[in-house]
């Protein structure tokens, strides 16, 4: 590094002035919000700006306007070097529990808007940013500022709830969750026979006053306004950053150093640095450089500063079109509409239009409107200025554009558009918002005064090929021509010959991208046609007019059954109580794993994974890794002292691998280093030789072939059903395909091992479900007893059984490197490396054979299903009993039988997620009755009737149960959902509208709660009160967002009497109580529960003696009095648990307490055209006993629907053919947003039920409701089936799940689909496996 010393970086973080003298330009700000100013509410979820978990307000100065803007960004993306002058606000500066909190976080916690919390920082901060701007916002504004926030607990609905009381039009009855409101005409009358409870009141919140916000510090706005401002620059360890302060400093750095980026908003050169690897020596920030922000208007159009944000740009347009004639601003319009979609707000908000177009990404957004719009980009070198077209010679190939290296581009030119020429944009994106497209376009056509002749046209794609491409053949055949049929059928067959895409093209999904080139044409088409006719050119009858999907989210209601009039006011049991942590979630003080401090000399441990899918390793090499600075040691399997490999189920698997790898992401060494930054480039320094091994196997059909299998494969059969077939009026052979499922919970595994310094003694800090399960592990890798291993889990952000078996992997291997250095080591994976090495939900591909009757019943069916298991055994046999015993899920099929089988491939080994199976066989029989439904030619919900369990049951394990509540809870949910007349209103839609379709489907789900391995059930507890009456409770459960902290809050205020402001749950830890079992299979609250019950009763009763001779007495002269008369105030509780059991030879068992029931209906509406749909209404109800706490219940199920929906319709796990995930992120992998939740969305909870076999007469409620998403899947398969019958075609068709806009709109065969040519399976190699 030079000797000249680099400036010093001055930025105000809440409020406080902060000065670095050595910022380094490789620091984002994040890293120096959690690492250096401790300040931890700021999280991190992925790294790449794709989740929102890291969102701050960024406050600026503008000296131009003397104004103050204030916007909210990505911690993650923004360089610390870039805040210079800057105003940051994080979570921590606008309340907290010790001072106050502000109104925004108090909302969503009481609005129960927060589970695990871990996104809930981020979800505080971009409403607060939105509030800053707009104190009363529209509900448009607040699904557009948290539409860049990811959740994974929620389902949104909550969160939406909070945030709305902050909306002018909160004052209607109904925000508030009321049925009957003012504008009705119907009074709100306050009369407790009509008033359902509600899950909170707004009635209590804080008001929000502006006026209490943090002001902007003066010395900021001082030191903008300095007359000469001066080039500053940051000297890192590797890397240097110029922010020139005028724009000739800015030419002669870049004439200097002309392959040094320039970066802006740092949302394209910063995932490139830290995901690909890429490495800048110099980084050029023009943010100071007035010229770059300017805008200014021409008698020909606008001119617009490339250094403006992406919002800028659009707030700018937005200004402009009012001021202006209809007919100039129709490439503004185009233009807005496409940068409402473009990113999602904390990206708009940073990222510039400048850097969006040179990056010239192959499905850019803007560059076909620009494009297609004509206009021009102004540069400037040191030779001079000059103006270039923005046309299909500026792209010249992936990311590479005509200017020169040492070009600046200074402006856009964006021109008024005339009278008779429309513009329009359109895109396709495999989610609705904050999502990559996968197709855009930009259209223009002018048409001569009064004519239907087309003077000019022009016609751009993006996601098409490496850049983005112009129709040029296409629109020669049209200019000159009137715009009719005849044109544009022409015009079609052109553009599909123009436009080819290969059949491995990188990005796959060719045919459907193929289709899209069309349909969107078709689309431009029918908007032109409608212009055509406004204006009088044009008097035929036009096709239909295509109106956007529904996007305004309605009010829902939850309705649960008030506590009877009976119970103590004092009694929490039953009643809606707030998360006990949601209040220190909203305001960051919540401590998760990776935020506790850092150690005295704290390494940090990252992974080496292998690079081959099946191979022997030849060679490692790590002495390269060990040269660079900050690296201290490497660990490999000879380091580790105990056992080398976790045994399960008569399989090994190994920590790390030693002379082998049977996958790409098999962990072989890990490297430890002083910082994350310096262990990561000592992982990427380790050198692994292999020496491939033959024919690998990734996908369950290769798997098949070879009989890779993990033993035992289980059947199982009732009736007879060879003989059944027999005796059937039809048979049907089908099957169905479901992908895998990535657990994408927001905090990712993260761990911190502390060797205590003597006689072999570790605390683990760990994310997990089942502390005791890393006990264990950590002890046997050590070779030590586990009484020298305490686990603590405080809370978990997130785990939907994804922190199990891997979480204990990862802990063996931490724990040896702690061992090994005697120092403090710290894991946390990143979102990449999670998603690469831990596994997920299993694919499963099913056949099945069914043999009905006319009448519809099913009379026998033969089903059989292979799951995907991966590389290693985990839970796969488990799953696969599971997928068997739920086979039958609501109906009743007199022969059944069933046989699943866990393939082992060399992919990444699968693992628990919540639903275990479930998911996975429902879909299948719902399908197998579909199929039969349309064969029938019947409405599939008479096919579901007929075939239920009805009157008292027995399932096809001999086990007997009452489907009573079942048959409840769908009847309810057709009343509710108001089925029939709905149905009729969805067929006449259907026959109206020729390119849009409704669909509706109803599922049920008869759900097994518990471990079928018995011994599974225990619980124990252990509760001391105190001498001030104060009471600790530990248990075995683990807070993951589930709740389980609350509820056993609630359980102990309701046994000992006391509210539960005297109840603490402080963590969960293997010291307090031992050989705990998983949080796991919807059973915590059920066992944890009875055990804190246990222990409760124990001491109450202790207490009698007391309370008799004092019965006048506060709870804190009973506990005083028990001291001095030496009563024991502590005590440990136990559950023993059901004894559950499951014969496979004879095919008959218990292994399940009780049925958890429920049925759901969802609607939706798709675009034949594009695969697009939205969920219009979902309504669901389900049988929960008698809730323990309604809103957490609520939740749980609002939480598993979406987690659902985005299994069987949204989430896409891509392998390439060597067996890579290519999908390791938010970019790629799409998780569902608030774009995605039902605009209605009910939830009703079954009055009137019990449960003798539970706690309080509650029942389990965390996985049931997973598969009920598939009445999103059906719903598409519905409208899919109405735009298939447009085309003549009948019966059964294959759709597989999810059901993405890709396999919706192929689905849907429309001519568009039809006109373009398979690609012939074998003849070429996919870009992606099915697996």
């Amino acid at each position: 590094m030079s000797a000249k010393a680099g400036d010093t970086l001055c930025v105000f973080i809440n409020g406080k002035k902060v000065t670095e003298d050595h910022a380094d330009p490789e620091t984002m700000l994040l890293s120096f919000l959690r690492g250096k100013l401790r300040l931890t509410g700021t999280k991190s979820g992925c790294g790449g700006g794709g989740c929102g978990a890291c969102t701050v307000m960024v406050s600026r100065y503008q000296p131009a306007t003397k104004t103050i803007i204030h916007y909210s960004a990505n911690a993650c993306l923004l360089p610390l070097c870039q805040l210079h002058g800057a105003a940051v606000t994080t979570v921590e500066g606008i309340g907290s529990s010790k001072a106050r909190i502000h109104p925004v976080q108090e909302r969503i916690a009481k609005a129960h808007g927060s589970q695990c919390g871990f996104c809930t920082p981020g979800m505080v901060m971009s409403m607060y940013a939105l509030l800053r701007n707009k104190p009363q916002p529209t509900m448009e504004d607040i699904t557009q500022a948290l539409a860049g926030n990811m959740c994974r607990c929620t389902g949104y609905r909550p969160i939406v709830d909070g945030c709305r009381t902050f909306c002018q039009e909160a004052n209607c009855c109904q925000t508030n969750g009321g049925t009957k409101c003012c504008f009705n005409g119907e009074e709100n009358n306050d009369e407790p026979e009509n008033e359902k409870p509600q899950l909170f009141d707004k009635e209590e919140f804080l008001p929000l006053d502006p006026t209490q916000e943090l002001i902007f510090p003066p010395e900021l706005i001082l030191m903008a306004e300095t007359a000469n401002p001066q080039t500053l620059t940051f000297l890192g360890e590797r890397m240097t950053w110029v922010c020139p302060a005028s724009l000739e400093e800015l030419v002669q750095l870049k004439t200097r150093h002309p392959v040094a980026p320039l970066v802006m908003g740092n949302t394209n050169i910063g995932p490139d640095i830290k995901f690909k690897g890429i490495f800048h020596p110099l980084i050029i920030s023009p943010i100071r450089v007035q010229e770059l922000f300017e805008v200014s208007q021409t008698p020909q159009g606008v001119r617009v500063g490339a250094g403006c944000s992406l919002s800028e740009v659009r707030s700018v347009l937005e200004k402009l079109v009012p001021q202006l004639q209809e007919e100039k601003t129709e490439l503004f319009r185009a233009l807005i509409q496409q940068l409402g979609n473009l990113g999602n707000q904390q990206i708009r908000n940073v990222a510039s239009l400048g850097g969006n177009i040179v990056s010239a990404y192959p499905n850019s957004d803007l560059n076909p409107v620009l494009a297609a719009g004509n206009c021009r980009v102004g540069v400037i070198c040191s030779e001079g200025r000059r103006e270039v077209p923005l046309n299909q010679d500026f792209f010249v190939g992936f990311g590479k554009t005509t200017l020169k290296p040492e070009e600046i581009v200074v402006s856009v030119f964006i021109p008024f558009t005339t009278k008779g020429e429309f513009v329009r944009a359109f895109r396709q994106a495999p989610r609705k918002e904050a999502s990559f497209a996968t197709v855009t376009t930009g259209m223009r056509v002018r048409f001569s005064e009064g004519s239907r002749v087309v003077q000019d046209v022009s016609i751009y794609y993006g996601g098409i090929g490496p850049t983005t491409v112009s129709a040029t053949k296409t629109c020669k055949a049209v200019i000159g021509r009137p715009w009719d049929e005849e044109t544009l059928n022409r015009a079609y067959d052109i553009l599909l010959d123009e436009l080819v895409i290969p059949p491995s093209a990188p990005g796959g999904k060719v045919e459907f991208r193929r289709s899209l080139t069309l349909s969107l044409l078709f689309k431009f088409n029918l908007e032109v046609l409608q212009k055509l006719r406004e204006m009088n050119v044009v008097t035929d009858e036009l096709p239909e007019k295509l109106l956007p999907l529904p996007r305004d989210i309605q009010p829902s209601l939850q309705e649960f059954q008030f506590v009877s009039k009976d119970q103590s006011d004092q009694d929490p049991v039953g009643r809606p109580m707030m998360h006990r942590s949601a209040i220190i979630h909203a305001t960051g003080e919540a401590v998760y794993c990776d935020d506790i401090p850092k150690r005295d000399g704290e390494l940090f441990l990252v992974l080496v994974t292998s690079s081959r899918p099946h191979a022997k390793i030849t060679g490692l090499d790590v002495s390269d890794a060990l040269q660079l600075p900050g690296v201290v040691d490497v660990v490999t399997a000879k380091d580790i002292p105990g056992k080398k490999a976790r045994e399960m189920f008569g399989y090994s698997e190994e920590l790390l691998a030693e002379s082998e790898v049977a996958c790409i992401g098999q962990m072989v060494c890990a490297v430890l280093a002083d910082t994350k930054a310096h262990a990561k480039r000592g992982a990427a320094a380790v050198k692994i030789t292999y020496e491939d091994l033959p024919d690998p196997i990734f996908t369950i059909e290769d798997a098949i072939e070879k009989s890779s299998f993990y033993e035992p494969k289980r059947v199982i059969e009732r009736g007879n059903v060879t003989k059944a077939f027999e005796n059937v009026d039809r048979i049907h052979e089908g099957g169905i395909r479901i992908g895998g499922q990535e657990h994408f919970y927001m905090e990712t595994q993260s761990m911190l091992v502390v060797p205590v310094g003597e006689e072999m003694e570790f605390d683990v800090y760990i994310s997990t479900q089942w502390p005791a399960l890393i006990q264990d592990a950590v002890a046997e890798t050590l070779n030590i007893s586990a009484n020298r291993v305490t686990c603590h889990v405080k809370r978990v952000g997130g785990a939907f059984g994804g922190k199990v078996i891997k979480t204990s992997i990862l802990a063996s291997i931490t724990s040896v490197a702690a061992w090994k250095t005697n120092r403090a080591v710290r894991c946390v994976l990143e979102r990449g490396e999670d998603m690469l090495i831990t596994g997920g939900r299993h694919p499963v591909r099913a056949t099945y054979k069914v043999g009905f009757m006319n009448d519809g019943r099913i009379v026998a069916a033969d089903i059989e299903y292979y799951a995907n298991a991966g590389c290693a055994v985990d839970e796969s046999t488990l799953i696969a009993e599971k997928i068997l015993l739920h086979m039958d899920n609501a109906y009743n099929i007199p022969n059944l039988r069933g046989r699943a089988a866990s393939c082992r491939t060399n992919l990444p080994s699968n693992t628990a997620f919540r639903g275990f199976g479930v998911p996975q066989t429902l879909l299948v029989v719902e399908n197998m009755l579909n199929d039969v439904a349309l064969l029938l030619g019947r409405p599939a919900h008479q096919i579901q009737e007929i075939n239920m369990y009805k009157g008292p049951s027995v399932t096809h394990y001999k086990f007997e149960f009452s489907p009573e509540n079942m048959l409840r809870c769908w009847e309810e949910c057709k009343l509710k959902c108001d089925y029939s007349a709905r149905r009729r209103a969805i067929d006449q839609f259907n026959q109206q509208n020729r390119w849009k379709k409704r669909g509706m489907y109803i599922a049920p789900i008869k759900y097994g709660i518990a471990f079928s391995e018995g011994f599974l059930n225990q619980a124990a507890a252990l509760v001391h009160i105190y001498k001030d009456g104060s009471v600790l409770v530990t248990h075995g459960g683990t807070e993951m967002g589930q709740g389980i902290h609350t509820k056993m809050q609630q359980v102990a205020s309701r046994e000992l009497h006391i509210p539960t402001s005297k109840i603490y749950i402080s963590e969960t830890s293997t010291n307090t109580v031992p050989n705990t079992c998983p949080s796991a299979a919807s059973f915590g609250t059920d066992a944890n529960g009875m055990a804190v019950k246990n222990a409760c009763e124990i001491l109450y009763k202790r207490l009698e003696p007391i309370r008799q001779k004092d019965p006048k007495g506060s709870w804190e002269s009973w506990i005083g009095t028990a001291f001095f008369e030496k009563i024991s105030l502590s005590a440990t509780g136990y559950f023993r648990g059901p004894d559950l059991y499951m014969d496979w030879k004879k095919m008959e068992g218990e292994p399940y307490a009780y049925f958890t029931f429920g049925a759901c209906c969802s609607e939706v509406e798709l675009d034949c055209l594009t695969g697009d749909y939205r969920t219009v209404r979902t309504d669901l109800v389900m049988d929960l006993g008698r809730s323990v706490n309604p809103s957490v219940d609520i939740g749980q199920i609002e939480g598993a629907f979406t987690q659902g929906m985005g299994l069987y319709t949204l989430e896409e796990l891509k392998f390439s053919p060597t067996g890579l995930l290519y999908t390791r992120g938010p970019s790629q992998y799409k998780i569902p947003a608030v774009c995605d939740m039902p605009l209605r969305f009910n939830v009703y909870l079954l009055p009137n039920s019990d449960n003798p076999h539970a706690i309080y007469s509650s029942k389990g409620i965390g996985e049931p409701v997973i598969s009920l998403g598939s009445s999103v899947f059906f719903a598409i398969k519905d409208a899919a089936a109405a735009a298939r019958s447009m085309s003549g075609l009948v019966g059964p068709f294959s759709l597989d799940s999810p059901a993405t806009p890709e396999k919706a709109c192929l689905a849907c065969a429309s001519p568009f689909t039809q006109k373009v040519p398979a690609n012939k399976p074998g003849s070429f190699k996919p870009w992606a496996l099915n697996i």
